[in-house]
């Protein structure tokens, strides 16, 4: 059994001034004002964009994320209908293989830390499944059929593409205050990855650490 941290990695190389221009670019089309383009107009007229609520635009630009989360998190994650997704498959992946070291991977649950009497619940309860979910591929049945015992825990891995205004949306949702402590603990860092890499865009989503 393996027990390891969520996390992410943004797939694309982001040029945060470059998308800024293409977003310009495509927004001054709008009001027919192209001639005020200049080299340092894109951040203006997009910090302009977000305050007037004009999000379209910027729908132009895409940003891909792996994220490693147990199942019970991609299940939120896939609730954003406006983006695409590929995640690993517990219907084809036989965790009984040397491919995955011959065990089950969870994801440590956030909000046990410090609470012996409940993380060992589960550990024990882990323990229990990936035993049960090993007899039953050694007994003949298929990936598709044994994991049926698997738990939320398990991790997942779900490449993730939005365009910028989804992604806006996804952070307003998940990496505010009410959202699962599990779900801001990939959101609140991956908004901090966005505003360190494109200027503008995401400066006024703002929330509370867990």
């Amino acid at each position: 059994m393996n027990i390891i941290e969520p996390g992410f990695v943004i797939e694309d190389v982001i040029d945060g001034y470059e998308i800024l221009k293409k977003i310009e670019r495509a927004g001054r089309v709008c009001y027919k004002s192209e001639e005020k383009i200049t080299d340092g107009s894109a951040k203006n007229f997009v910090y302009n964009i977000i305050r007037s609520g004009h999000e379209s635009v910027i729908e132009h630009e895409k940003i891909t994320v792996r994220i490693i989360c147990d199942r019970g998190i991609s299940h939120e994650i896939v609730r954003h209908r406006i983006a695409s997704y590929s995640q690993e498959s517990t219907r084809y992946c036989n965790y009984n293989d040397n491919k995955f070291g011959n065990e089950l991977t969870f994801i440590k649950p956030y909000f046990w830390n410090g609470e012996v009497e409940k993380y060992t619940i589960w550990i024990e309860t882990m323990k229990y499944i990936e035993k049960s979910y090993m007899q039953l591929i050694a007994s003949g049945a298929t990936p598709q059929e044994a994991r049926s015992v698997l738990p939320n825990s398990l991790k997942t891995e779900i490449i993730v593409t939005m365009n910028l205004r989804e992604w806006r949306h996804f952070f307003k949702l998940r990496a505010a205050e009410a959202a699962h402590p599990q779900m801001r603990q990939i959101a609140l860092p991956l908004l901090k990855a966005f505003q360190d890499k494109i200027p503008v865009l995401f400066d006024d989503l703002l929330y509370n650490e867990i």
